[in-house]
């Protein structure tokens, strides 16, 4: 009589018994024990986590190629001039065809430089006001010497001056109509208002007393390369 001993297959045997029949053949049994070493399944899940690897692998330096693609077009889009820009380099700007009593803004280093073509009115009042202001004669080091002068100026016609409010770095709103009709006061001489805190300044840029702004706005390096164009970040004593 044959007697047979079943070996588990996913396992060992937990008698220690030898995986052998009384007829001394082990032929079946050490194929079923190799198979249960390393049972198909398990040889189809290691393939699988291969494929899968290999996959990944792919796809990431697919993407990585794509990345490279979408920020090589929008470098490339960057002309030199706007680079140049970017990089707070001096900026051009055509004021020929500028109003008497308007005012444009440009972009330099990021920031909104205010060109305004002030009224032979608006000039007047300059001065009219002046113990009503903090620094009225820009004692604060606020602009470039050229522009240490009641109107904060090279020529008295256009203000040229960095729109952020010198408090929190707010963008003040222009208030040029004199009086009750600004919405700010009846004394009111025209001017630039801050509507973050409330901070006043005239048209030349200079603080009112008692305002939470403690200096004047700024005046950046300017010069004129000719009349009706002013060259913005950059003057005669020292490129900004």
């Amino acid at each position: 009589m044959v007697t047979t001993k079943i070996v588990p297959l996913y396992g060992h045997n937990p008698r220690g018994d030898s995986p052998m029949n009384s007829s001394g053949s082990a032929s079946f049994f050490s194929a079923l024990s190799r198979t249960a070493t390393n049972p198909p399944e398990t040889q189809n899940m290691s393939d699988t986590l291969k494929d899968r690897r290999r996959l990944l692998v792919a796809t990431s330096s697919v993407g990585l190629v794509a990345a490279a693609a979408t920020v090589t077009p929008f470098v490339a889009s960057l002309t030199p001039s706007d680079r140049a820009r970017a990089a707070g380099a001096p900026v051009e700007a055509d004021v020929s065809k500028l109003a008497v009593g308007s005012m444009m803004t440009v972009e330099w280093r990021g920031k909104p430089v205010w060109i305004l073509r002030r009224t032979p009115e608006m000039l007047a009042e300059l001065e009219a006001h002046e113990l009503r202001l903090a620094d009225p004669a820009s004692d604060e080091p606020q602009q470039p010497d050229y522009a240490t002068n009641r109107h904060r100026s090279i020529h008295p016609e256009y203000l040229v001056v960095i729109g952020i409010c010198t408090h929190l770095g707010c963008s003040p709103s222009e208030k040029f109509t004199p009086g009750a009709a600004s919405g700010i006061s009846t004394d009111w001489p025209g001017g630039f208002f801050c509507p973050c805190h409330g901070s006043i300044f005239d048209l030349a840029g200079r603080v009112f007393l008692s305002q939470p702004a403690p200096t004047n706005l700024e005046i950046p390096p300017h010069k004129w390369l000719a009349d009706g164009l002013v060259l913005i970040g950059e003057d005669d004593t020292a490129a900004a």
